[in-house]
């Protein structure tokens, strides 16, 4: 299994648990022998490194440098996220098997790659924006709600670390619970269960379909 992590922070840039979480991830994930790569953003450091591990890490940089939210921040980085992924995907012959989007911040790119190459993505959501603003309702937080909503609807699985969190998303985005997966990094299984929910999301019967309407 080739998979491709979209990730806003990862080591050595790190600005909460987010940064942390997805580097114990990734680095358990390659002792799985996942064939994997990270794209992240980082401004002062940009390229692939290829680390002793067997990690490939694709690191971007933002092209704009002011920005008047949060949210152009977002829109002019998913370009170079876009660009970095398309490359991987492009020199590995197109065999990437799954894209593992972490947080909004990486929605828009997951979806681009997924319609222009048709791979699977699962939404791994840490935290959502009603959350985040305590129930704010301005049109900035309203856009990055539908961001998350969109995120959901187009994911093949969701994936989340607690039912309080799967029971938000049914509540707030209306996603069936079906659809997302919790799993605990507290959990002595917790990376055996994080490919079980990339198998899931390979094998979902919107993937099977295409791979009947191809053949």
């Amino acid at each position: 299994m080739r998979v491709l992590i979209l990730t806003w922070e990862f080591p050595p840039k790190i600005v909460g648990e987010l940064a942390l979480y997805v580097s114990r991830v990734a680095a358990q994930l390659v002792r799985k022998n996942l064939d994997l790569y990270v794209v992240a953003h980082d401004d002062s450091r940009t390229g692939l490194e290829q680390r002793q591990d067997g990690l490939k890490v694709f690191r971007v940089a933002n092209p704009v440098k002011t920005h008047i939210s949060v949210l152009t921040w977002d829109l002019t980085l998913a370009a170079e996220f876009e660009r970095a992924s398309s490359d991987i995907i492009y020199s590995t012959a197109k065999t990437v098997s799954l894209i593992d989007a972490h947080e909004w911040l990486c929605v828009i790119p997951a979806i681009a790659l997924k319609k222009a190459f048709d791979i699977p993505f699962v939404y791994s959501v840490h935290s959502i924006e009603d959350q985040r603003s305590r129930g704010a309702s301005s049109p900035f937080n309203l856009a990055i709600t539908n961001i998350e909503r969109h995120g959901c609807d187009e994911a093949e699985r969701v994936l989340v670390k607690s039912t309080e969190m799967r029971d938000e998303l049914k509540i707030r985005y209306g996603v069936s619970p079906n659809k997302i997966d919790v799993v605990q990094p507290s959990s002595d299984t917790w990376i055996d269960d994080i490919v079980k929910v990339y198998e899931k999301a390979i094998r979902s019967p919107l993937q099977d379909f295409w791979r009947l309407v191809e053949a």
